[in-house]
């Protein structure tokens, strides 16, 4: 890490310690559906725990809107994880390369990385596609399959964004840019 990033958290850049792109509430909009997303997700599911256990009624699609609302947290979450540069990452001979093996290796994985996000949006919209054209429910609440299947492609592409988004920002601080 050099100088100048030293204290800027660890969680904000990525290993070459380039800090993560932000605006004053640039992600604020996805927190706030996360946290909206997960404690409706505790809510219903302490609603179900009452309705089974104290009054012996249970909310029997209440399984199937926790699953979707976790479909739907894992992959905005992901979106986020992409754009802070917090995924998992070996660097045991990354810190050991120079600059411009680094520059190849992080070329390398921002290519990867933007090919399967995109790969897998596509996927997923051929996927969709087909629930729409059949017009699939769930077995028990009866939600169109397109909702719950719909979180992977968003996130897939919003994380593609966030790859492009932090790659050339990347690319501009190597070659002397602003950002």
């Amino acid at each position: 890490m050099n100088s100048e990033n030293k204290a800027t958290p660890p969680q904000a850049q990525d290993h070459d310690g380039v800090e993560a792109p932000r605006r004053k509430d640039g992600l604020r909009w996805l927190y706030i559906v996360l946290g909206v997303v997960m404690l409706g997700g505790v809510a219903l599911n302490l609603a179900n725990v009452i309705g089974r256990y104290a009054v012996g009624k249970p909310i029997f699609w209440a399984e199937e809107v926790l699953v979707g609302m976790v479909i739907w947290g894992v992959f905005f979450g992901t979106a986020v994880v992409t754009w802070r540069g917090d995924h998992l990452n070996m660097d045991l001979f990354y810190a050991r390369l120079g600059r411009r093996s680094r520059f190849v290796v992080n070329v390398f994985i921002a290519s990867v990385m933007l090919g399967i996000c995109l790969f897998i949006a596509w996927q997923s919209w051929t996927i969709l596609q087909m629930f729409y054209q059949t017009g699939a429910v769930s077995a028990g609440a009866e939600i169109p399959k397109i909702i719950p299947h719909s979180a992977l492609m968003i996130g897939f592409l919003l994380s593609a964004l966030a790859v492009i988004v932090r790659w050339r920002r990347w690319l501009l601080e190597q070659h002397g840019g602003n950002g």
